[in-house]
This record gives C-alpha cells, structure tokens and sequence, in this order.
C-alpha cells in the first residue's frame, strides 16, 4: 500500500484514496488554535475526527429521521441514503463544501398532500424523483448562466411566500393526525423541545429535536406505567385502546439487515404537488453555502450550482430505490460554529455512520416506534419554524409589504396554500393546496409586475449587488 495512505511525519498530509482530496493535519490534531478554525481541506486526528462525524449523524436525528417517519418511508433506508447522497455531494464539490445530506422537512408537507389524495409510497418517492430531476437541472442552468437567472424568476418576496405556505400548509397534519392521539404527551414535548430549543447552548442547541424525542420516548413509557392504555386515535378516524409506545416492532426487527426498497410511481396529479419544493430547496442551498463560505473565509460562490445539481442526483438516487430525498442541512451548519471543525474528512466519517446505521433494522424500528403524541409536539415547533423560515427570508431580502405588488400575490398564494383552496379541471385532475398556491405566487408576481405602474416595481429583477442572488462573475450569493 503506497505510503501516501498514511500520516506523514514530516508533511503531516494524507491524500485520500482516488478521490482527490488533500487533508493537512491541523496543528497537533487535537484541538483548533485559539480563533482558529479546522478548513475543509484540514483535519484532527482520526480518532477525533470519527467522533466529528458521529456527532454530525446524531445532529441530523432530529430531523432526518422524523422525516422520512412523516413521509411514510424506511427510516433505515433513508438514513442508508444519506451517507450515499453526502458522499455524492463531497465527490461532486470536490470537497471543498462541507456538508451531511439529510431528509429536508420541506417534502413533508407534500408526501401528506400525496396520501391525502389516495397515494402511496411508490406515489411519493415517484413525485419526489421529479423534483430530483428539476433541482438537478435547476443546479446545470446555475451552473451555465449564474445565479441571477435565480433570483430573476424567484426573488424573495415569491420564494419567501412558497417556504411559508410550504409549512403552514402542514398545520392540519399535526391538528388532526398526531396531537390527537396523546394530547399531554403532546403538549409536554412541545414545552420541552421549545425550552431544550431556546436555553441550551452549543452543540446541545443542536440536537434539541433530538432530546424532544427522548424525552417524548420517555413520558410515553412512563405514562404507560402508570396510566396503561390510552383510548384515542392511532391516526385513523375511530378511537382504539392501545399503547402510547408500541416496541413489539423492536424485539422482532433483526440486528443487521438490508432496508426496504420499492420502485418509483408517476402519477401527474402528485408531481404538481411536490414540483414548488424546488423552490425552498435552491433557497435552503443558497443559504448553506453562503453560510459555510463566511464561515471558512473560503468563498463558495461558484459552487452553488454543482452543490445543487448534487442534491438533484442524490435525490434522484434516492427516490429510485424508494428512499425519501436530500438536501444539505442547518443542524450541521450549527455543529461547525460550534466545533469549528469544517473538515470534509469528518462528513466522510458521518457518510460511514450513516451507512452503517441503516443496515441496523433494529434501529429503524427504534426510529418507527415513535409514539403519535411525541410527533404532535415535536412537529408543532418544527412546521412552524418551516413556515416562518419563508417570513426570514422576506426580512433578509428587504421584501416590502406595503408594496401591493408584494403583498397580493403573496398573500393569494398563502391562503391557498394554507387553506387547500382547489381548482377542479376535469373529473380526474385538480390543482389545489402547495401546488396552486405556488402557481399562483409566482404566475401572479410576474404578471402584475409586467402591468404595475413604474413607482411600484421598487427593485429591478436582475439587480447590480444590492438584493437578492448576485455576484459579479454570475455567481452566487444569498438573499440578503
């Protein structure tokens, strides 16, 4: 084995095997220098860097397993895929993007607008591989023309609208399925999280949603103790004794085992569902890469399009097999402030405990086995925080409201989106809910803009610096 495999003394450089990627050991390999900070191109030792990596998964199980839960897919499948789509994502930006792929909340909403329907899961992956292929192709145009094509067909106040209606459109999810069936289970894991949310510090900030779902774990199996069964809903309409948390699931899941695949279905109706998430996952992008290019003094501007075609493809590849799709996430973003560790050599460690995790059957069913009333509180702080994500990126952006042409097509396609406004075409087709509200913000924006009087259209679409997505090479930046 060739000696460039190994730490060397004198250089202290390791190459990787094949994949192109120097990482210089950062000073003794312990510890960052005071004010200092580990660059992606850097490392600590093996060991610490492991543990990094580990850190990185357990960060992201707030999120990316309760996704995939919501969605109705294999947790250990979706988990499995995460470390395949962060490894695509570290081959395609040749490392110089840090970054642990995960399930985006984003699709929730739209995986229950798909069972609503009459949809099932082959339906969902189906309509959600579409979405692949449009952010795929969205990150190939960002790519080819920068990112003010960007910003041009989506500035704020339209992106902003359709991350709003994209969450808020869950609200009834929560109302009606998962609150109702442990209403005080409920309502403690929400003041938990909430408090876990707001007065931890550092990493454990990080991973409140995680400690949202030990803590619902826990009072579910305490109750159990002490009150036994509970009559409500298990998420269908009539009210059935059982147990808030059902591990029979776990006993007889094996230790080691392949995830459940299935094909993707196409199905029209589904696809015009899910297609405006493209919309909030070039944003969550953009911001990402900002971000970690502040962070790392390292900008990241011509990397915006491969890191979204990336996501494209590990989604596409993801949906394929029946996994849910994925996208780069802000609990990671969090653990790199915290640790300021931003080597890729730690996401390649996360990516092989990802995978690992997901030949753990026994594991996805710990993940499956989470009681309907902890769902109801952990998802009444997560869709808000979705739905208010779109009211940050109206500040960021400098969006004004006063201003009509703002102000209309943005709230239509809200109410629409919120409130499952529909338009029947034909006995078998409709648009209705996330689709049409987003239709109806973006077609709507455009439209009265071209007739708005001239005092009206306050920002030019294709600005020189000053909003939005620009840079004077094309490239990317984020929405201010």
């Amino acid at each position: 084995m060739p000696a460039t495999l190994f730490d060397d003394p004198v250089e202290r450089k390791w190459w990787d095997m094949g994949f192109g990627v120097r990482w210089t050991l950062h000073g003794d390999g312990r510890t960052p220098a005071p004010g200092a900070v580990v660059r992606p191109d850097e490392r600590l030792s093996w060991p610490r860097t492991a543990g990094l990596g580990a850190q990185h998964v357990v960060a992201m199980f707030g999120a990316s397993f309760v996704a995939p839960v919501l969605m109705g897919l294999d947790p250990n499948l979706a988990i499995m895929m995460s470390g395949i789509a962060t490894v695509i994502f570290l081959l395609a930006t040749r490392g110089r993007v840090p970054s642990y792929l995960g399930c985006s909340l984003s699709f929730v909403g739209v995986a229950a607008a798909i069972r609503a329907g009459g949809g099932d899961s082959a339906v969902v992956t189906g309509a959600v591989f579409v979405v692949g292929v449009a952010l795929f192709l969205a990150g190939l145009a960002v790519q080819r023309f920068g990112a003010r094509i960007i910003h041009a067909a989506m500035p704020p106040v339209v992106t902003g609208a359709v991350v709003m209606l994209i969450g808020f459109n869950l609200a009834p999810v929560t109302a009606s399925t998962y609150w109702p069936q442990d209403q005080w289970t409920a309502l403690l894991t929400m003041l938990f999280t909430g408090m876990a949310v707001v007065c931890l510090r550092g990493f454990w900030s990080r991973i409140a949603i995680f400690l949202g779902l030990v803590f619902g774990y826990t009072i579910s199996w305490i109750f159990d103790l002490v009150f036994g069964m509970i009559h409500s809903t298990t998420g269908g309409p009539e009210a059935v004794d059982h147990w808030r948390l059902d591990l029979s699931g776990v006993s007889q899941a094996p230790w080691i085992g392949l995830p459940s695949f299935h094909a993707p279905q196409f199905e029209w109706s589904a696809i015009l569902i899910a297609l405006p998430v493209v919309i909030a996952l070039i944003a969550e992008n953009a911001g990402h890469i900002k971000a970690v290019g502040e962070m790392t003094g390292d900008p990241l501007d011509d990397k915006l399009g491969t890191a979204i075609a990336a996501d494209g493809a590990a989604s596409m590849l993801s949906t394929a097999v029946g996994g849910p799709p994925n996208t780069t996430y802000s609990e990671n973003i969090g653990v790199m402030a915290a640790t300021r560790v931003y080597s890729t050599a730690a996401y390649w460690a996360a990516a092989g405990f990802a995978l690992l995790f997901g030949l753990c059957p026994k594991f996805g069913a710990v993940v499956a086995a989470i009681p309907g009333g902890v769902l109801g509180g952990i998802t009444v702080i997560l869709y808000g925080m979705i739905g208010l994500l779109g009211a940050q990126i109206w500040i960021n952006g400098g969006v004004d409201l006063r201003n009509p042409l703002n102000l209309v097509p943005a709230a239509a396609g809200i109410i629409i989106g919120i409130g499952g406004v529909k338009l029947q075409f034909t006995d078998t087709f409709e648009l209705g809910g996330i689709a049409l509200g987003t239709i109806v913000v973006i077609t709507g924006y455009h439209a009265l803009r071209h007739f708005a009087p001239p005092h009206l259209k306050q920002e030019p679409l294709l600005d020189a610096g000053t909003s939005g997505y620009d840079d004077d090479r094309g490239g990317p930046d984020t929405p201010r």
